[in-house]
């Protein structure tokens, strides 16, 4: 169906030619899976964007041929390309809201790709529309048509993207990482309902991601890329458990998986001992029926419902639970960026509950309670460089200035592993693992006795997380932290946390030790959240030559 061979691409810059595809070649056949795995930069979504013909200004393929069924893609005329887009060849996007156009109604999304390609008139439109969205197993579609994207939940934008990709019924269809920011049963409902429309139509895919398992798991055939170049492809099972390529290892072996340590994530080469951290029995914060709710159109909605629970002393605490389940308000309510209708928050035996959002922020208790956002691109201001960033709070809060500042920033840097050469780089100069040291240096200023974690390794890939996850394990030892770290991802909270915590409609459904909770899950909803996990591969059978 598909054949790339020798693609290159490049890029021209301010700094001249850079090239981001280098010699590629691979074929996906009817009915065929085809995975790309590989890290940010690798050259996995350029690949997808030069056979669409889609590449960013400046961006262009230099060399080798593209050909699906036949037709030579790369020297197609543009005409050509906008009739195959959609109908022949179609793409899910990696983030569905940005994907949507957010003042359209997503039913008139997937009419105008229908009309288009000649597949609707504008008398069936709609209801052509409507079965795309049944299709994708939206529920109550007829009224779903008539929503915005900002109405619907991340899971629910990623199936109406599916249904715009799908509605045409093209016969090869790209899904660049379709499930990113999808909580895990919503992760599993995607990928197996896109499995299953390739099975049902005879399609052939292309899924791109950099989660290991979710390859392993609903690929055929692999393709592992790094720095613009195939370095490995095979069979999922015997690549993951005799990966020949050095880089597929490294990859294979920063996947968390389960009886494992979080040290055994790192190159063996820059592993060091464990360092000891220890939990006391006083709790640093103790929440007593604690409660959200917001006035809705047809009535209150309860975002938390009176939740109880404590988090000791060097104890790292991991939330747990779907979009919606109540995991941010509740942290938006400890951080006291978001006041609670009702309960108690004893932060060190003290109620801060009652102290308004707004006031907290001078309050004495500020520094002690600090907050790792999910996304480390938005919560840095593109304006300010690292050094200022980190700075901020020393200055604010810490009344910190002159040399006695610059040398606590220096020192910051050195805790979280930040090259002090990056300092006076801005955030969109930085990586996504250099963008999440700077959001933690920033967060440990104050040296915090509290730090809130919301998904902080969501988006990174699995090598830069391993680097990340352990700095957080070895500041906790060293500074005497407590965290409470918010994941979807239960491989993660695992490795990291002590005491586990799930949520579901803003209620706790269960809590205890990490292990027993992981290995005995009690509740039926924690046993559906770990059932949902993508499995990682399997540590590899041989050891590296």
């Amino acid at each position: 169906m598909l054949s790339i061979r020798d693609l290159a691409v490049s890029f021209q810059t301010r700094r001249g030619a850079v090239n981001a595809v280098r010699g590629v070649s691979f074929d996906v056949a009817t009915g065929e899976v085809l995975g790309i795995v590989g890290e940010s930069g690798s050259g996995k979504s350029v690949t997808s964007y030069a056979l669409m013909r889609i590449l960013d200004a400046g961006g262009a393929i230099t060399a080798g041929d593209v050909s699906y069924s036949g037709l030579d893609l790369r020297r197609a005329s543009e005409a050509d390309m906008r009739d195959i887009r959609g109908r022949e060849i179609s793409m899910i996007f990696q983030n569905p809201r940005a994907a949507l156009n957010p003042i359209r109604k997503v039913g008139h999304q997937i009419e105008d790709v229908l009309r288009r390609h000649a597949k609707a008139t504008r008398q069936d439109a709609r209801q052509k529309a409507i079965a795309a969205l049944e299709a994708v197993r939206i529920t109550d579609a007829e009224a779903r048509y008539d929503a915005y994207p900002f109405e619907l939940s991340g899971g629910m934008c990623q199936r109406v993207v599916i249904a715009i990709a799908l509605a045409c019924d093209p016969r090869l269809l790209i899904a660049d990482e379709p499930t990113t920011g999808l909580d895990i049963t919503t992760q599993k409902a995607v990928m197996e309902l896109v499995s299953a429309l390739i099975r049902a139509r005879g399609m052939g895919a292309i899924v791109i991601t950099h989660d290991l398992g979710l390859a392993a798991q609903y690929c055929d055939r692999i393709v592992v890329m790094k720095d613009g170049q195939i370095v490995e492809t095979g069979d999922p099972e015997a690549l993951f458990a005799r990966p020949r390529h050095a880089y597929t290892r490294k990859l294979v072996d920063a996947t968390p998986r389960a009886g494992e340590s979080i040290r055994s994530l790192l190159p063996a080469e820059i592993r060091t001992p464990d360092l000891p951290h220890k939990v006391h029995e006083r709790p640093i914060l103790a929440v007593r029926d604690l409660t959200k709710t917001y006035r809705g159109k047809s009535g209150p909605v309860h975002a938390v419902r009176g939740i109880s629970f404590e988090v000791k002393e060097g104890q790292s605490v991991g939330l747990v639970g779907e979009s919606g389940c109540g995991k941010s308000t509740t942290s938006e309510m400890l951080v006291r960026l978001l006041d609670p209708t009702s309960g108690e928050i004893l932060f060190d035996g003290q109620d801060i509950a009652g102290i308004p959002a707004g006031r907290f922020a001078r309050n004495p208790r500020r520094g002690d309670i600090q907050m790792v956002f999910q996304d480390a691109t938005d919560s840095l201001n593109p304006r300010h460089s690292a050094r200022q960033t980190i700075a901020d709070p020393l200055r604010r809060l810490g009344g910190m200035g002159g040399a006695k500042l610059a040398a606590r920033v220096d020192e910051l840097a050195d805790l979280t592993g930040l090259p002090r050469t990056l300092l006076d780089r801005f955030p969109h100069q930085l990586s996504g693992g250099q963008k999440a040291r700077v959001g933690i240096a920033r967060a440990i200023a104050l040296n915090p006795r509290f730090l809130i974690l919301d998904e902080p390794t969501a988006a990174l890939d699995v090598s830069i997380q391993a680097v990340v996850l352990n700095l957080l394990a070895d500041l906790r030892a060293a500074l005497g932290m407590s965290y409470l770290f918010v994941s979807h991802d239960l491989h993660v909270v695992r490795l990291l946390c002590d005491h586990v915590i799930v949520m579901k409609g803003g209620e706790i459904v269960e809590q205890g030790p990490a292990e027993q909770v992981m290995a005995s899950p009690a509740h039926p909803y924690t046993q559906e959240l770990l059932s949902a996990a993508p499995k990682p591969p399997a540590r590899r059978l041989v050891p590296a030559p």
